[in-house]
This record gives structure tokens, sequence and C-alpha cells, in this order.
């Protein structure tokens, strides 16, 4: 059973970790824009000298280089059977550039899941998480700022694929087994 999911949710609420475990549960890719970008920061490739620029300040990696990034990415054979997308799309146009990508494969998406998680609690994570791991991109500023542009950019999304029917909401805060399992439940696993 092929399996191509969206996981969207404010910076902080839990994206990349349940992505990986759902990725292992269900067999297919967890394709992140952000471990890409950050691989390419660490190596300093150009790709990654521009995205540390915009990640630096808050920012979204512009369209055109994340687009190409997912379309090469989705194309790759592990990605065939299925996939789970973690930080793409964000914004209405990658969302219809999406939609074009998936076309072309003559593919379609199966849900759209949305953790949610309050503000207060996502600052927290994320700051806890700049001391752990160093993380320049990871000040309160520059986390309040992310959300900010997440609220006014990527939100608006989650309207477009509730009225297509794709969209599941869980509750992104507790224990990490529970929140997979309230996923995997609204999937139908």
């Amino acid at each position: 059973m092929s399996e191509r999911i969206i996981l969207i949710g404010p910076p902080g609420a839990g994206k990349g970790t349940q992505a990986a475990r759902l990725a292992e549960k269900l067999g297919i890719p967890a394709i992140s824009t952000g471990d890409i970008f950050r691989a390419n920061v660490a190596g300093e490739t150009e790709l990654g000298k521009t995205a540390k620029r915009y990640m630096d300040a808050g920012e979204y990696v512009p369209d055109e280089v994340t687009n190409s990034m997912v379309k090469d990415r989705l194309a790759q054979d592990d990605a065939q059977p299925g996939f789970l997308l973690d930080g793409y799309p964000r914004t209405e146009a990658q969302v219809a550039e999406l939609d074009s990508m998936l076309s072309e494969l003559d593919e379609s998406l199966d849900h759209v899941v949305e953790l949610t998680a309050d503000t207060d609690e996502v600052v927290e994570r994320l700051l806890a998480r700049a001391q752990l791991q160093g993380r320049s991109d990871d000040t309160e500023e520059v986390i309040r700022h992310r959300l900010d542009v997440y609220a006014e950019q990527t939100q608006p999304l989650t309207r477009i694929y509730a009225d297509r029917g794709l969209l599941r909401q869980v509750d992104g805060l507790g224990e990490i087994d529970a929140i997979t399992g309230r996923i995997l439940a609204q999937i139908g696993h």
C-alpha cells in the first residue's frame, strides 16, 4: 500500500521526530527540506551558503531552490512506493508546484497531517534544542519570527488541504509514542 503524506505544523511541533518514526513504520522515506538544507550548510555547498543566509534570519529559502530540490528527490526510486514530506510545501505557490510534480508522476497525496502545538511550548522546545545542538537559527527572536512567518504563509495551506478532504489535525504535545499513535490512527493504520 502506497502512502504519500505531508506532515505540517509550526517549527518545534515535533515534525522531524514523528516523520522519522512514521517513515520507519510505513516503510517510506521521510523527505525533510530542513535536513537537506542543513546538510548543504554543513558541506558548505553553494545551495548551503544561500540557504544559511535565509535560515539564520528565520526566513524561508526561496521557492525555486526548494522546488527543484524536492522534485529531484520525489523522482528517486525509494520514493516511488510513497513518501512523507516534512517541511514542504510551506506556501500556496509550493502547493501548486507539488500538485504539478505529482501530476507528472501520476500520483496524488493520501493525507496531510497537521501537528498542532501551543506557541509558548514550541518556543521552549526550540530554545532547549538550540542549547543542546548549538543551532544558530534558534534564538528566541528568530524562533518567534519563524512562528509568525509560519502563521502568515504556511497555516493557510491547511485550508486548502481541508477543502480537499486530506487534512488530519493531531495534537503534537505529549509523549512521543502517544503522538505517533494518534497520527497512525488518523491515517488509518
